[in-house]
């Protein structure tokens, strides 16, 4: 299950860092680089594209949280927080920065793979939701450029809506085109004779 599955890892202390990939190598996953710092640990996920990001909280240069931020806005990889600490505007702030789960130390390893595989999923569903949402976005403005081309026929060439509609979708056709595209020439046509 974990055989293919990327992991960066992001800790100051060495002895806890050396752990961590032993734990993850033997569970089964691929450590395919580690860091003593927040900004490596960025430019690492940014080269490498893992799956899944381990950051300490406390970090120097860039802290934990920060660099997940910046792992969050790549889309790429799902982070996962490692810390000693549980203050809930440490647990606000982690979500804030798109954080999928939590470690805290000592790291059991049996606390590794269910961390890392909801961290994953949570992840997943997110950029699910994020490409959904992006669709919907086309869509709505799609079918706002159909009714404003819709209403410069109506107004124009004095048709009703449904022979509005049918003449973008015989125009769509015969152009080989989308309605939306049709609708957007109909607007861009408009705006330069003045209409």
């Amino acid at each position: 299950m974990a055989d293919s599955i990327r992991v960066v890892i992001a800790e100051d202390e060495s002895l806890i860092r050396i752990d961590l990939a032993e734990m993850l190598t033997e569970l089964g996953y691929e450590v395919v680089g580690t860091a003593s710092d927040g900004a490596s640990a960025v430019r690492l996920v940014t080269e490498l594209r893992p799956e899944v990001a381990i950051l300490d909280v406390k970090m120097p240069v860039l802290d934990g949280l920060t660099a997940a931020e910046q792992i969050a806005g790549l889309g790429t990889t799902a982070v996962v927080m490692l810390t000693a600490f549980s203050q809930p505007e440490l647990v606000e702030r982690a979500n804030g920065a798109g954080v999928m789960a939590f470690l805290v130390k000592p790291v059991d390893p049996s606390d590794l793979r269910p961390a890392i595989e909801v961290a994953r999923s949570r992840f997943a569903e997110k950029a699910s939701l994020t490409a959904e949402l992006g669709d919907l976005a086309d869509k709505l403005a799609a079918r706002k450029a159909i009714e404003r081309a819709k209403g410069i026929l109506q107004s124009k060439y004095g048709m009703d809506e449904g022979a509005s509609f049918r003449w973008l979708q015989k125009a769509a056709m015969d152009g080989r085109m989308s309605m939306d595209a049709v609708a957007t020439v109909v607007i861009a046509e408009s705006e330069k004779s003045g209409d």
